[in-house]
């Protein structure tokens, strides 16, 4: 049976094989690896873990490199409603939800699908929803210098839903407020509003 290998730059290109390890699980939980359902299942997981934890692999400047435009824009940009899909590190469950961004351009933009791809390779991590929520704003702040950066995630995690406290309609909200969203309540509230707007007017 050929080995699946999954590279964690952080963990200094250590390479471990994951397809024995799932089969010493599955045998410890009591299921016999060799039966017909589960004789592929090492192999399926362990590309599946490598698909799911793949934002290791990549850098976000080279993420949003030949995307920052100089731009005389100095209104409030915002992409919201962008999918994700993490995983918890505690319980290695996933938790999955919405992402919206904000910012105040200061002579630079993103462009538009590089903030959903900063979301997404940092979501494809183990995580938890706090720092995901930190890494995207500051990020984009360190990218841009812009007058204000402003990162809000509503997310449901199986780690609360299908176990633990069992709590199937719990949802978390986080938020991340730098510059003018942090020091400017008019302008962290403008973009909060937005966000509620557009709950209500949604076709």
């Amino acid at each position: 049976m050929s080995k699946t290998t999954l590279t964690h730059p952080e963990k200094g290109l250590q390479e471990a094989s994951l397809d024995e390890l799932i089969r010493e699980i599955l045998v410890r939980i009591g299921e016999d690896p060799g039966r017909e359902g589960l004789v592929e299942t090492p192999r399926r997981l362990a590309k599946a873990l490598a698909y799911l934890t793949r934002g290791y692999q990549l850098d976000p400047q080279k993420v949003l490199n030949n995307a920052l435009y100089s731009v005389q824009y100095d209104e409030m940009v915002i992409v919201r409603d962008i999918d994700l899909f993490s995983m918890c590190e505690h319980h290695l469950l996933p938790f999955f939800g919405k992402c919206h961004v904000a910012y105040i351009p200061n002579e630079k933009v993103i462009g538009l699908s590089k903030i959903a791809r900063l979301v997404e390779m940092f979501a494809r991590r183990l995580q938890i929803q706090e720092r995901l929520t930190c890494q995207i704003a500051e990020t984009i702040n360190e990218a841009i210098s812009p007058v204000g950066v402003g990162v809000v995630i509503e997310a449901q995690h199986l780690c609360m839903i299908m176990r633990g406290v069992e709590k199937q309609n719990s949802i978390a909200t986080t938020s991340s407020m730098l510059g003018a969203f942090r020091q400017d309540g008019q302008t962290r509230l403008e973009f909060l509003e937005l966000l509620r707007s557009s709950k209500t007017t949604r076709i």
